[in-house]
């Protein structure tokens, strides 16, 4: 049995009605959260399954990483708060945070920027790889592509079972999950790729690639690199979400860890998922002016006129989210390095915040600003077409992807991913000839 047991021995009887038959579920508790009734004897117990569509309810794993309580509005990382880590942290320091357990030491944070760094470079034969693709590919298509082709190129490190193997594995990812993307960008516009410089940090080095052209010398603004940085902290991990757990779903068979992060590539794809800070430009832009806002709202009121208010709510989040508070001050340090001023898309986004957060209509649903919000007017004031913002967001939550990976293949208790479900086509039927067809 994983976990620990919960507060007092607490127990859950389960009666089956008619058959006379029960049978007595353990409660298991975490650190904090509320109590899990461990259900995995209930089929041989009594002969039934739980039905929980898009699993809800239902704990698939136990994971010591990320700890959200969407009703407080509370993100934390191995325990530390998100605020704390966006304003006092790096990326690469929570990238370790999410894979080790614990904040560096000054050595361990050298020696594992060290370790990113010696792998930004991409396998010179993936540059022909690129060019497979067609000039107006989406680009994320070409992500899932070079990822999934990433076991093809660096196959000596494929045994999930070995944890050197699994190191440098993770090293590779975060690594080279840049240069994969800025690479795709500049393939989209037909520049040529620019090399990663091990000079640079993380963040500013992912700008310089995007950015840069050979012709000329480029330098990144250092409150555009804090701002990228912030960005990708906010996004590294955010417990057992959709691509989250497609990666774990994958990696429960044994298969390769390139091959389960091409596959939280492409769960990431769905505009429900990471698609939703294009959805708030797009609908920032219908909305056009902050005099049309009284109108969009009572659109979206209506409930025949499908109207949506994106950027607002969240699955998990009933209260503000954490995230959607440092955005929101990073929005407006990034408009102004780049000198933006009275940006139209900032004022509707501010109205609308404003209208939300006092609304009773709003209010009452506890459709609060969350990350997204405020994202697509950065990104997009920073100059990345709408077509990277989902590819941003790969780079960024790939250190999750492959804590949670890592975690899962270090877990003895572990099983491959087998969901059940309640079938409701024909009962058995015999086969019929097809001249007796009707």
């Amino acid at each position: 049995m994983s976990g620990s047991a919960a507060p007092g021995n607490q127990t859950v009887t389960i009666t089956l009605d008619g058959a006379d038959r029960s049978t007595t579920l353990p409660l298991l508790a975490g650190t904090v959260g509320p109590s899990v009734a461990d259900i995995r004897k209930l089929y041989n117990d009594l002969g039934i399954f739980t039905f929980d569509p898009g699993y809800g309810g239902t704990a698939a794993c136990e994971s010591k990483i990320t700890y959200i309580d969407g009703d407080e509005g509370i993100l934390l990382h191995r325990g530390y708060p998100i605020e704390q880590l966006a304003e006092n942290s790096t990326f690469l320091e929570v990238a370790y945070l999410l894979l080790n357990g614990e904040l560096p030491n000054a050595g361990e944070r050298h020696d594992f920027e060290q370790g990113v760094i010696r792998h930004t470079m991409l396998h010179e034969q993936l540059r022909s790889f690129y060019n497979g693709f067609r000039r107006d590919a989406h680009p994320m298509a070409v992500m899932c592509g070079v990822v999934g082709a990433m076991s093809a190129f660096y196959h000596d490190s494929l045994d999930i079972n070995d944890p050197h193997h699994r190191k440098i594995s993770a090293f590779r990812l975060i690594a080279k999950l840049p240069t994969i993307a800025a690479w795709a960008y500049k393939y989209s516009i037909g520049q040529p790729f620019i090399y990663p410089r091990n000079d640079r940090g993380y963040a500013e080095n992912f700008l310089y690639m995007m950015n840069a052209v050979p012709t000329e010398d480029y330098k990144v603004s250092p409150i555009l690199t804090r701002a990228m940085d912030r960005i990708l902290i906010l996004h590294a991990d955010h417990e057992q979400n959709a691509s989250t757990s497609t990666v774990r779903l994958a990696g429960s068979t044994g298969a390769n860890p390139f091959a389960c992060i091409a596959a939280g590539i492409a769960s990431l794809w769905g505009p429900a998922h990471g698609g939703a800070n294009e959805a708030v430009l797009k609908m920032l832009a219908e909305i056009g002016s902050v005099k049309n806002i009284p109108d969009f709202i009572s659109k979206v009121k209506d409930k025949n006129s499908n109207v949506r208010l994106m950027g607002f709510g969240h699955r998990v989040y009933k209260n503000y989210d954490p995230r959607a508070k440092i955005m929101q001050r990073t929005c407006h340090e990034v408009l102004g390095e780049l000198g933006i001023k009275d940006d139209p898309l900032l004022e509707l986004a501010a109205e609308l915040e404003r209208i939300a957060l006092h609304d009773e209509y709003f209010v009452a649903r506890k459709l609060y600003p969350n990350v997204d919000f405020y994202s697509g007017i950065i990104l997009k004031a920073m100059g990345f077409p709408t077509s990277m913002f989902t590819v941003l967001f790969a780079v960024a939550r790939t250190v999750g992807w492959i804590s949670q990976w890592k975690e899962m293949i270090e877990d003895p208790a572990q099983r491959i991913g087998r969901p059940r479900q309640i079938y409701t086509g024909p009962a058995r039927r015999e086969f019929v000839e097809l001249a007796d067809r009707t």
